[in-house]
């Protein structure tokens, strides 16, 4: 069985992690179309483990592609094969920024308060 990705979506209907998809194909299409490429490995489960996938904290996940820069999705996994995508984000730093750590973390317990 494979999993369903899906990206988190505000109370407002923001959906940050397509905007960050749709700037990143504007700004470096070869990264996307990898980032594009990782999120349908994704599906299935003999990808969830490096290189392409390894957990960050909190059951919280990374997708990694490291170009000129260091593009990123981070995701949890949820009930019924289904993945969430809560954060993207590029920067040259093989660590992840506290801040996003935190903004990743504050969408995910928003989308669970909301999905029980």
């Amino acid at each position: 069985m494979e999993f369903s990705i899906e990206f988190y979506e505000s109370r407002s209907g923001r959906c940050p992690v397509r905007e960050f998809l749709d700037e990143l194909k504007e700004t470096d299409p070869d990264d996307f179309v990898a980032m594009m490429a990782g999120l349908a490995k994704l599906r299935n489960r003999q990808y969830h483990r490096p290189p392409l996938s390894k957990l960050v904290r909190d059951d919280l996940f990374e997708l990694r592609h490291v170009g000129k820069l260091n593009t990123r999705v981070l995701y949890f996994f949820t009930r019924g094969q289904r993945i969430i995508a809560v954060h993207g984000m590029r920067n040259k730093a093989m660590e992840i920024p506290k801040r996003d750590l935190t903004v990743a973390l504050e969408r995910k317990k928003d989308w669970l308060s909301r999905n029980p």
